[in-house]
Order: structure tokens, then C-alpha cells, then sequence
């Protein structure tokens, strides 16, 4: 690059730079649109940062026995069930407290020594809620075990849970949905970000910039250079309300960090480019860009494991780059994945294939339309 076009490249930066500043929606979708929503699921997934379940339960003893004495004491030891009172209440008023939602469940223990039946009591409301499920696995659980013991017997077999990751062992949702959402910022700065060629042809800007000396490729990159550093930011902000506000955790590995960065703002820049290039209005840009990213949103893993999608809609979420892309930023952000992993690469192919057809066919159309309005 000679000193002529150093001096058009950073003309062109100031100009990419003044312009994202003007675009209100750019700013919305890129940086507080990503927080907004981040926050939101942060407070209604995670319970505003508190990690301890409980559930308040009520406990009616119909009449005082061995077998209800003992149960009682054991229901005590249950470390998620808490009694809103520590001794037995009447049947009436547990179901009181339950209509009226100041506890969870209200539990029924057996009326005399040869009764076998323990009876839960839920709020119509609440049946399907993820509490009672809980409450309910919870009073599964315990019967099993009192049954173990009424029997003299003692479990043969067991079961021991762990997992093993290549970051640390700390990992939590929290740190799921940050990564989940800078994947899903950065992409939305691409999709959104091509608005202002939308703009430029619309008002005959772009082709009169093609008439004079300044270099498209230049233009391009400018305003390429311009979205990366957008991505940073969106990184840097969202970590640390990620880290300070919610308490997530951070293992980062720069080199697939970095690789990942690159390239999802390359592929979803092009994706955009590509919207752009047969947008008439910027209305008709936006909402292209819209549709693809609440639909990649959603299926991507940006809110919860594509685990736990319907089968039917497994295939779909394993062509959509985004995917990829929020896998690709995990790797790099809080699994410390290295880069020699191959499904990191197969990812980072399938993302560079949909960028590639992108800018081809966008730049196409573009060379298209150009050719028709010198012809007119």
C-alpha cells in the first residue's frame, strides 16, 4: 500500500468510525441489545446469582406414631426442603399456605403405624413448575431410601457422577450464556452492521464513490477494521459484566479465542454483505437481518445445550454457522480448547464455507446490478 492509499485507508477509518457513532440501531443491536438479554437470562436462569435451591414445605401429621415421628426427622435432614414451621401443622392449614402460594408443597404423613402411603400436596398452578418436579424427585428419592431401611437393607450398587473438561472445574451456566452471548453480539454485528451500504446505494452515494479515485477494496476494509474492533469491545464488556456481575468464570485460550473471533466476524460480515446486496431499502435489510438471527438465536446453543432441542431439529442446528461460532468462542473462553482439537477445525470450516458462499454470491449480485444501471 503506497502512501496515496495509506492516506484513503485512514480517511476512510475516521469516516467507518463517524458513521457507527451516527447509527443508533448499530449501537442497539451491538452493544445493548446483547446486555439486555444477557442480564435477563442471567437473573431468570440463575436466580440473580444465588446457586442454593430451596423449596419451603409444609408438614401435616395426622395422628403421632413411630413411623411418622421418624419420618418427620428424616424430612427435617433433607437439605433443600425447608418447613415454614418446625413443628407439624393441621392438614387445613397447609393447604391454606399452599392456595395461597406461601409454600412450595405441603407433604401428608402417614396417619397410623401400619400405613405405608405419603401424600404430596402441590398448588394447581405450580404442578408443572420446576420446583414441584424437584420437590417431587426429592419425596421419590427419600421413600426409596426409608424403604431401604425399614427393610434392613443396604443399596448393593451406587452411583457416582462426575465430569472432566479441558478448562476448569468450575463451570457453570453462567459462564454458558457469556459465552453464548458474545457469540451471538459478534454475529449481529455483521448481520446488522452492512446497514450503511443499504443507505450509501439507496441515495446513488455508492456509485458515485465507484466513480471516483477511492478504492472499494480500501472502503471494505476500513469499515471491516472498524466492526473488529466493535467485536472487542462487545468481548470486553460483556466479560466483565459476565465476571463481575454474575460470577462467571473465565479459562481463556488466546490462540482458539483469537481464531474463533476472526473468523465468525469475517462469516457473519459476509452474511451480511450478502443481505445487503439485494436489500432495496434499509427496512427490507433489517428485517433479513432480524429473521436470520432470532432464527439462529435460538438454535444455535447461545441459551441452553442443543441437547436439549426436539430430535427433528437436531440436523438444522448442525448447518447454522452460529453454532459453530458459539462453540468456537466457549473453546476459546472458558474450556481453554487448544487448537489442535479437529472438531474445533471441522467447526471453523463449516463457518468459513458459509462465508465464502456469502461474499460470492453477494458480490455478484452486486457486479450484477452494477452492470444493469450503466446499461440504463
Amino acid at each position: 500500500m503506497n502512501g496515496n492509499g495509506v492516506k484513503q485507508f485512514n480517511k476512510m477509518f475516521v469516516a467507518q468510525i463517524k458513521m457507527m457513532f451516527r447509527e443508533k440501531q448499530v449501537w442497539f443491536w451491538n452493544i445493548f441489545f446483547p446486555i439486555i438479554l444477557m442480564v435477563l437470562f442471567m437473573i431468570i436462569f440463575t436466580g440473580g446469582g444465588d446457586d442454593d435451591f430451596k423449596a419451603t414445605i409444609a408438614v401435616s401429621q395426622p395422628a403421632q406414631n413411630t413411623e411418622s415421628e421418624q419420618l418427620l426427622e428424616q424430612l427435617r435432614q433433607v437439605p433443600v426442603l425447608e418447613l415454614k414451621e418446625e413443628a407439624p401443622v393441621s392438614k387445613e392449614q397447609g393447604l391454606d399456605w399452599l392456595k395461597n402460594e406461601d409454600v412450595d408443597a405441603l407433604i401428608i404423613l402417614p396417619e397410623s403405624q401400619d400405613a405405608s402411603n405419603l401424600e404430596l400436596i402441590v398448588n394447581t398452578k405450580n404442578e408443572r413448575s420446576v420446583t414441584t418436579q424437584v420437590v417431587s424427585s426429592v419425596l421419590d428419592k427419600f421413600i426409596q431410601q426409608a424403604n431401604l431401611e425399614a427393610a434392613g437393607a443396604e443399596p448393593v450398587i451406587g452411583m457416582t457422577v462426575s465430569s472432566v473438561t479441558s478448562g476448569a472445574v468450575d463451570l457453570k451456566y453462567e459462564d454458558f450464556l457469556l459465552t453464548g452471548m458474545i457469540g451471538l453480539s459478534i454475529a449481529q454485528g455483521g448481520l446488522f452492521g452492512m446497514v450503511e451500504l443499504v443507505d450509501l446505494r439507496r441515495r446513488g452515494l455508492l456509485k458515485r464513490l465507484r466513480m471516483t479515485p477511492a478504492k472499494m477494496g480500501l472502503y471494505g476494509l476500513a469499515s471491516m477494521l472498524v466492526r473488529l474492533m466493535l467485536g472487542i469491545v462487545q468481548i470486553v464488556i460483556l466479560s466483565l459484566i459476565g465476571v463481575y456481575g454474575f460470577g462467571a468464570s473465565l479459562h481463556i485460550n488466546i490462540f482458539s479465542l483469537a481464531v474463533a473471533f476472526f473468523a465468525g466476524a469475517l462469516v457473519f460480515n459476509a452474511m451480511g454483505y450478502l443481505f445487503s446486496s439485494f436489500s432495496k431499502t434499509i427496512e427490507a435489510y433489517m428485517g433479513l437481518a432480524n429473521i436470520a438471527s432470532m432464527l439462529m438465536m435460538f438454535l444455535s446453543g447461545v441459551f441452553f445445550p442443543l441437547e436439549q432441542l426436539p430430535q427433528w431439529l437436531q440436523p438444522v442446528t448442525q448447518v447454522l454457522p452460529l453454532t459453530y461460532f458459539v462453540d468456537g468462542i466457549r473453546d476459546g473462553l472458558i474450556y481453554a480448547e487448544s487448537v489442535t482439537n479437529g472438531a474445533f477445525w471441522l467447526g471453523m470450516g463449516i463457518m468459513a464455507l458459509w462465508g465464502v458462499v456469502s461474499f460470492l454470491v453477494g458480490a455478484q449480485l452486486y457486479r450484477t446490478k452494477s452492470i444493469s444501471e450503466e446499461a440504463r
